[in-house]
């Protein structure tokens, strides 16, 4: 007698699997499924724009604004480079006060203004408070070349006392007008850590 097999056909489906099903249209395209995609939920952000958009938001920097929305140099010098900065520029315009206009006090005088406010808005905001003290300092040594000499070193020194005497009253309004401007950047300055902090 022929014995028949009582397996099913290789076409059908096991025993124990579920039946695949096709997926419907709306499932194969699905709007956030394109390129970059995580499980269908959308495009990820990129880091890169994710840290500029953070560096923007934070407290805008500290520059001098320009034309057209730009920004000036705005150099940071400690309190060691605003010193020697505002010595060497003195003693250079002293230098030149006498080569151009004879040595004129009220010219140094002038200048020694602008000297004062640079010093003042480049000094690092921790060392602010060195500014209105290197002034006074950096207007002495200046004023050397300037001054009238009688004649070897104690008549170099006569002359430095005369000058510091007749022109005191640019050497408070510079160093005023620096200690001004000082202290309005210290107060911003601890607004805006205690705004953001």
């Amino acid at each position: 007698m022929e014995q028949h097999s009582t397996r099913p056909p290789n076409d059908g489906p096991r025993r124990g699997t579920p039946p695949q099903t096709p997926l419907p249209p709306q499932a194969r395209h699905r709007p956030g499924a394109g390129h970059g995609a995580v499980g269908g939920r959308g495009p990820v952000p990129r880091a890169g724009r994710s840290a500029r958009q953070a560096r923007g938001s934070g407290p805008a920097r500290e520059g001098l604004p320009g034309p057209a929305g730009r920004r000036l140099p705005n150099p940071r010098l400690t309190g060691l480079g605003s010193g020697l900065f505002c010595v060497v520029a003195m003693f250079l315009l002293g230098c030149l006060d006498q080569l151009l206009f004879g040595a004129s006090l009220t010219v140094y005088g002038v200048l020694f203004l602008p000297v004062c406010v640079l010093t003042a808005l480049w000094v690092r905001v921790g060392d602010v408070l060195t500014a209105p003290v290197v002034l006074p300092i950096a207007f002495a040594v200046g004023l050397l070349p300037v001054a009238e000499s009688g004649g070897g070193l104690l008549g170099r020194l006569m002359g430095l006392v005369t000058g510091l005497a007749t022109q005191a009253g640019w050497l408070y309004g510079g160093t005023l007008a620096a200690g001004a401007l000082v202290l309005a950047r210290r107060v911003l300055w601890v607004r805006t850590r205690r705004r953001h902090g």
